[in-house]
């Protein structure tokens, strides 16, 4: 009976970790954004002698709070991570208890790494680390919540479509890589003297850009294959129209000086960029997962 429970709750509680963990990148974008990166300027303090902002300060009183805010979504996200780990072993999914250990000892590393990246005054190789570790766990939590009904089932990749696959994912996570190097270089530090990459912006866009436009043709290139399955077709359209839409957000805050709402949106882009991206990966190496459902 409790096993029973606890496979039903495996759907509930891994969409919210997988939503949560969507979300901890926009609003880590949000801190960035507003100039509230060292609004708690330690670690894992707030203020020195304080684990919360101080009352009655009120230079910075504003940074400090929406900085704090965020720290206390980790312990959200700890909480949802630990459900799902009950979940599973409660289940008996033994498959997917590397996936759910891997979520709560993620957090805790991201939580590691956004102390360092304080106590590097928003070092933006720091920053770059913290934002690719959460794109590694969104991939995980992807993929345990399209298993969540079931194990999944290693396919047969018949001719070329593991290699476009792969060619695939490798460009989606080259574009969210230079992404991270766009913004070490861009105006957007997160504080006014966080330290930024010695490379012209505009060296950075064009890089950034570039991958965007292979990623877009190699999307195009899989979708017009005749040999993938009615739902990597479906997840390709969707992709596609997602990374346009994507690339024309990303190109009007270019003309435009990434102004910070525009910069939002290209942040939560990303993430469905990504999230796609590895479901299309998932729908080729695994037979049919319908994530959606």
């Amino acid at each position: 009976m409790k096993s029973s429970r606890a496979a039903r709750a495996l759907s509930p509680l891994s969409l919210a970790l997988l939503i949560s963990q969507a979300a901890i990148v926009v609003t880590g974008g949000a801190v960035r954004l507003t100039g509230s990166g060292l609004g708690c300027p330690t670690w894992p303090e707030c203020t020195p002698g304080s684990y919360i902002p101080i009352k009655n300060q009120a230079e910075g009183a504003v940074h400090s709070w929406i900085e704090f805010t965020n720290r206390l979504l980790t312990f959200v996200m700890v909480a949802i991570a630990i459900a799902v780990l009950i979940a599973v072993l409660k289940a008996g999914r033994k498959d997917l208890r590397i996936l759910a250990l891997g979520q709560f000892l993620g957090i805790f590393g991201q939580g590691v790494l956004g102390g360092i990246t304080v106590l590097t005054d928003l070092n933006p190789i720091s920053v770059a680390s913290h934002f690719l570790l959460s794109t590694i766990l969104i991939a995980a939590a992807t993929s345990l919540y399209s298993r969540r009904k079931a194990p999944a089932t290693k396919t047969r990749i018949r001719g070329q479509i593991n290699s476009y696959s792969k060619v695939h994912l490798m460009w989606a996570t080259a574009v969210i890589i230079l992404g991270t190097v766009v913004t070490g270089a861009g105006p957007h530090a997160g504080d006014f003297q966080a330290p930024r990459l010695h490379i012209r912006i505009q060296v950075a866009a064009l890089l950034h850009g570039s991958a965007v436009v292979l990623l877009i043709l190699s999307t195009i290139a899989f979708y017009l294959r005749k040999d993938i399955s009615t739902l990597t077709r479906k997840r390709l359209l969707v992709f596609l129209i997602i990374s346009l839409a994507q690339g024309a957000i990303g190109y009007i805050q270019y003309l435009q000086g990434v102004p910070e709402l525009l910069v939002a949106a290209h942040l939560l882009g990303s993430t469905l960029v990504w999230i796609w991206a590895w479901q299309i990966w998932l729908s080729v190496q695994f037979k049919e997962m319908e994530i959606t459902r």
